[in-house]
């Protein structure tokens, strides 16, 4: 084995940002952990575990609401400060996309493609510029979407399939709202899902009343036992 000396190194980093450009990029904003359990005990062994969450770290949890005053321990336990970031969720599922309506729109419609990633970012609500578009384009390249497309083939709605299944990120342009196009991609995808081996769920914020009632104007069922918010751990950090 040899030890580079400092220019060595400096020489061989410059050979593989040559040969191996993608080692230049940054990580995904967002490391995305899923914890299964029923048990409070259990839930709260694995977050205080430093071999899955690093405390020191920004974390953002999405946890059932039964579970707050046990994260409020965790994080005094841990020094952190812990910051409610969204109330609550609905938690919208379709058993049986038959019931849907046929679509009777005449509308362009295609999948969302990876170049429409910024305009997608753009206009999340959580979005983060560079640091949450790899989750963006892996949400595109990987799981179902949809999208409505105008004359000159641009997006001007869209929903997309999140990494643990869920339909969400939908958005329509301000210009091209009340035509039915959310009613029409929400039906398109859930029948696509079903199809493919998917379960048809989605998480809507208790204040979205609009998305709300248009779920369940299509047939969506809410399980009135399952709350959840979203908890953020330490101050977030975009720099680079």
């Amino acid at each position: 084995m040899k030890v580079l000396r400092k220019q060595e190194l400096k020489k061989a980093l410059e050979a593989l940002r040559h040969y191996f450009p993608k080692s230049q990029e940054k990580p995904d904003f967002f490391n995305q952990v899923s914890i299964f359990t029923k048990d409070e005990s259990c839930l709260r062994n694995i977050l205080t575990r430093t071999d899955v969450l690093d405390w020191k770290q920004f974390i953002s949890l999405s946890v059932e609401l039964q579970h707050e005053e046990m994260l409020k321990a965790v994080a005094l336990s841990n020094g952190v400060p812990m910051n409610k970031m969204i109330n609550g969720y609905h938690l919208m599922s379709l058993e049986d996309p038959s019931i849907l309506p046929a679509d009777k729109l005449s509308i362009q419609v295609s999948s969302v493609k990876e170049s429409h990633v910024a305009l997608i970012n753009s206009t999340w609500k959580f979005g983060k510029g560079e640091f949450t578009e790899p989750m963006i384009r892996s949400m595109i390249l990987n799981y179902p979407s949809c999208c409505v497309l105008d004359s000159e083939g641009q997006p001007v709605s869209w929903i997309l399939t999140y990494s643990n299944c869920a339909m969400g990120m939908g958005y329509t342009l301000p210009e091209h709202r009340r035509k039915g196009y959310s009613k029409a991609l929400v039906t398109i995808l859930a029948k696509k899902l079903h199809s493919e081996g998917y379960p048809v769920y989605c998480f809507v914020e208790e204040e979205n009343q609009l998305s709300y009632r248009l779920l369940k104007s299509l047939g969506f069922t809410e399980d009135l036992s399952y709350r959840n918010a979203w908890f953020n751990f330490n101050q977030l950090s975009l720099t680079p």
